[in-house]
């Protein structure tokens, strides 16, 4: 098995660490006072924003490469996996609506580029939160202030995230990006249960193309075939399944496939590897 770090609360990343732990729910983590540790592959239960001017070459998330600029924002989402392998109650309404933020997916394999006077309103925000922490004890009023703040760092990185995608491509962008929500909602939604695995067809047919069409458009932009995004979505999510210790058994069915054996057969073709030559590397 990788030697993955799960992180199911806020505070597990600080422990590894080193840092301290101010709040039950949140953790507001200050690189520079920290003593050397190690790199860490993590799976993540949590959300979380990564706010460094330089960060470690090689960062993952995903199936992909990270591309990272200095002076910017990384953004994970619960059941995903990220970071650097070591080498040696979604209850508020900020939470309810946190799915809108886009630049928690997979899909956008980049990070957020700050403007200097967004990383100075964003670091002044943090530094007020971690005041808060480490002045007033936990209480009703407490939280709703941290959500306040949390929110207002959300929208700043919803604004750089819509600048950045304004200056790419928007067409073949924004089909990959309904393309790719189209899958999260059939997975979220386990639709795979009852339907099995999206088809070529089915996913054009939802995005109001003709499979040929549809077929050009994503091989055009990714180089790959939409059949092939399928399936590289589906074995990303059955990596993350597999770290979260469900054997090849649940995770086959949790993907909606007829078989394990099935299953086994395209995390192969895909990956390499069989399923279980990759939980015990």
């Amino acid at each position: 098995m990788r030697n993955i770090l799960k992180v199911d609360n806020p505070n597990d990343y600080a422990r590894f660490v080193d840092a301290p732990v101010l709040h039950p729910l949140i953790s507001i983590i200050h690189y520079d006072e920290l003593a050397p540790f190690r790199h860490s592959l993590n799976n993540y239960g949590v959300y979380g924003l990564f706010i460094q001017r330089q960060f470690p070459f090689n960062l993952s998330y995903g199936m992909r490469k990270l591309q990272v600029s200095d002076g910017s924002i990384i953004a994970v989402e619960p059941g995903q996996i990220g970071g650097l392998e070591d080498n040696g109650e979604r209850g508020s309404e900020l939470e309810r609506q946190i799915d809108r933020y886009q630049f928690f997916s997979y899909f956008f394999d980049g990070s957020l580029r700050m403007e200097p006077d967004e990383w100075l309103c964003i670091t002044q925000l943090l530094a007020q939160m971690r005041q808060e922490l480490q002045t007033h004890e936990d209480s009703p009023s407490l939280r709703n202030v941290l959500l306040g703040y949390l929110h207002l760092i959300l929208e700043y990185c919803n604004r750089i995230y819509l600048r950045q995608l304004s200056e790419e491509d928007r067409g073949e962008a924004d089909l990959l990006k309904r393309f790719h929500n189209l899958l999260q909602t059939y997975f979220r939604e386990n639709r795979q249960l009852m339907h099995g695995l999206p088809t070529v067809a089915w996913c054009a047919s939802e995005l109001a193309y003709s499979p040929r069409y549809f077929g050009d458009i994503v091989h055009k932009a990714t180089g790959s075939t939409a059949i092939g995004y399928i399936h590289n979505y589906i074995i990303n999510q059955a990596k993350s399944l597999l770290m979260q210790g469900h054997n090849i058994s649940e995770t086959s069915r949790l993907l909606g496939f007829d078989f394990p054996h099935h299953f086994t057969r395209l995390f192969k073709r895909i990956t390499g590897i069989t399923p279980s030559e990759f939980l015990k590397k």
